[in-house]
């Protein structure tokens, strides 16, 4: 078997942040895929974080996690979206990574005493990395975060430029995504920003083949004619990527605009039409629905939503496949604290969802829509914090147990009715579980771990009877199986478990009532929603019609 000869799309971003690097990237990868290509993605980061991990949702939104534990930009999360595809730590690096990676070398005698510099041992690590990301694949797409002129790229944009030189454009070409502002006063669209980003690409010894255009309004052929004269690129490679209602229109706006037409030429691509038929039915179906629910998401991140990117997706998925709008009514669970006539608003809503999170803010608003869920008979689903959430209004206002608390609230609790991850003993009385710890200190459970269902439960239903589930965490706190048998007593089920330790809960009496400690969202698609997910909304939709 010979060899794979990887081919490059590298897509890099002009003008500002923010224009849809990411969407971009996963709408020509999934047009490629859907043609018949093996292909891979890979997302580049200039910061020199070592990994998102320990940076805050309201500083960077949310973080991804992968099914091997690593957490990821949130773009790996469009990239699997998309895709429908499983991605691991070599689909994200950043500068931390490979300073650190280069140092660590260099400390144990690896450059055999030479000076250590940015050319060429910093971008022959950049390069090494992409092409370990490619290794198996026909195409591989790389997005490079940030914005060209931005100094902390000017390391990748020369790995990119040797890795151009190395294999000539029928196995490299360059993607540009660029921004045409619309001045509203002169209702004109300006195309001077995009010249300056592409001769400052020009200016390191950079071509781009293909311009893609980010509009709020239609490009005539005039301008597209001016960019492409300006812009040194063919008239057909100037792609409109005018804002659309929903992101997983852009793949089908890219087919019609023909971007597989210059990517093929240029990279010597046989001919092919991607089958999008399916595609097209799930976006037809979020565009125009037939019915709708409402679901309130109770959450604390509610002034920057990126922090649920992966969540407010997957409720996408979910009704796409269902046919249905899901109308996410947001409530700040700290203003739900301070005002009971917003509690009262929850008795119009079809579904309750509390998601996961860090730390102590707002957890008293979280708990008071738990409980109005659990009291009112609402569909209700929590993630992570959401299922401590659970357990602990569960055993204040049933169990009678006032004093029950998490180690993350309150560390000498007497009652932890959730504990730190380090605590676990199995039953042979082993702290067997997998963790990381990071340098700060905390041990978290990252990645994917399986889960046993119970037989003829929610959970079990939900999962069209899976025995064994996988599913992805990113916590550090553990429900205390101490507590198990009085839970369980008392009509709180333990649906999910992973040898011994607490993956899922539902309410014996009532309609809908379901938590769990992974994070389904990480693993639902546009073409296969996460069935706990999909399930909840299915329960939405009957107490809507009821």
């Amino acid at each position: 078997m010979s060899k794979v000869e990887t081919k490059y799309i590298f897509v890099t971003g002009g003008v500002l942040s923010s224009l849809g690097k990411g969407i971009t990237s996963s709408s020509i990868a999934t047009l490629l895929k859907h043609s018949g290509f093996e292909v891979g993605i890979l997302k580049i980061d200039p910061y020199i974080n070592v990994d998102p991990g320990t940076m805050s949702p309201l500083e960077h939104g949310e973080v991804f996690v992968t099914r091997d534990g690593a957490e990821t930009d949130l773009d790996i999360g469009h990239y699997e979206r998309f895709l429908n595809m499983d991605f691991s730590s070599k689909n994200n690096f950043t500068t931390g990574q490979v300073y650190l990676s280069v140092i660590d070398r260099e400390r144990k005698g690896g450059y055999l005493g030479k000076t250590i510099q940015v050319i060429p041992h910093i971008v022959d690590e950049i390069k090494r990395r992409i092409k370990l990301a490619g290794e198996g694949k026909e195409i591989l797409v790389v997005e490079l975060g940030g914005t060209v002129g931005d100094i902390e790229g000017l390391p990748f944009l020369e790995a990119m430029r040797e890795i151009k030189h190395e294999y000539g454009i029928e196995r490299v070409i360059s993607v540009h995504v660029t921004l045409i502002p619309l001045i509203r006063v002169a209702g004109e669209l300006k195309t001077k920003p995009t010249q300056h980003s592409v001769q400052e690409l020009r200016r390191i010894g950079i071509t781009p083949q293909i311009i893609i255009a980010r509009t709020e309004k239609e490009l005539s052929k005039e301008l597209k004619n001016k960019l492409s004269m300006s812009c040194d690129v063919d008239y057909d490679c100037v792609i409109m990527a005018q804002d659309a209602k929903s992101i997983y229109q852009m793949p089908l706006n890219f087919l019609k605009e023909g971007v597989l037409v210059p990517i093929s030429r240029f990279l010597k691509l046989p001919q092919s039409t991607p089958d999008m038929k399916e595609w097209d039915s799930l976006v037809k179906r979020i565009l125009a629905p037939q019915n709708e629910v409402s679901i309130a998401f109770v959450g604390k991140y509610l002034n920057l939503k990126e922090s649920y990117k992966s969540l407010i997706e997957a409720l996408v998925h979910a009704g796409a496949n269902l046919d249905t709008k899901v109308n996410i009514q947001w409530i700040d669970s700290e203003e739900l604290e301070r005002n009971q006539e917003l509690l009262k608003q929850l008795k119009y809503v079809d579904g309750i969802l509390v998601p996961g999170g860090f730390g102590e803010r707002g957890i008293k608003g979280k708990m008071e829509a738990i409980k109005f869920a659990r009291e009112n008979k609402i569909p209700f689903l929590g993630i992570c914090l959401g299922m401590q959430l659970a357990i602990l209004e569960f055993a204040r206002n049933v169990l009678g147990v006032k004093e029950a608390d998490s180690m993350e609230f309150n560390p000498k609790t007497k009652e932890p009715f959730i504990y730190l991850i380090e605590n676990f003993i199995d039953q042979n009385g082993e702290k067997q579980i997998r963790t990381h710890t990071s340098p700060m200190g905390g041990t978290m459970r990252l990645g994917e771990y399986e889960c046993q269902t119970k037989e003829g439960s929610k959970l079990q239903k939900a999962y069209n009877g899976q025995k064994i589930i996988k599913e992805r965490h990113r916590h550090r706190y553990e429900a205390n199986p101490k507590y198990r048998e009085i839970l369980e007593k008392n009509g709180l089920i333990i649906s999910g478990e992973s040898k011994g330790l607490i993956e899922v809960i539902e309410l014996e009496n009532h309609p809908w009532f379901v938590a769990v400690q992974f994070h389904p969202e990480f693993t639902s698609r546009l073409q296969a929603p996460n069935l706990v997910i999909l399930e909840f909304i299915k329960q939405a939709s009957k107490h809507n019609a009821n």
